[in-house]
């Protein structure tokens, strides 16, 4: 029974959260894009949902799943592989583009 009402009060406050986040996306086009690009029109709160629906499609979420989506994959790493892991990331990162340092 607890399950249920946390179920049922998250699930609220989903629908809440979407439609405040929907409210902003129809202020921020209606406030700014009309007025940088000629001929487009205001949009109304329910394309402006669309929108906030067709970005989560397109790009993936509002919430972050960067490393966590990987994180499992590293379960099995002994910490110094970690460890040789992390700095090889690091180096990638910062050599991102650069291919002097690499030996074909």
């Amino acid at each position: 029974m607890r399950f249920r009402g946390r179920f049922l009060a998250k699930g609220i406050l989903v629908l809440i959260a979407a439609g405040v986040l929907g409210y902003l996306v129809m202020l921020l086009w209606n406030a700014v894009v009309p007025v940088v690009f000629a001929g487009v029109h205001p949009i109304d709160y329910w394309r402006a949902l669309g929108l906030l629906v067709l970005s989560r499609v397109l790009f993936g979420g509002f919430r972050g799943h960067g490393y966590r989506r990987f994180e499992h994959r590293h379960e099995g790493l002994s910490r110094g592989e970690r460890h040789h892991l992390h700095d090889f990331m690091r180096f990638a990162a910062h050599h991102q583009g650069s291919h002097d340092d690499i030996d074909l």
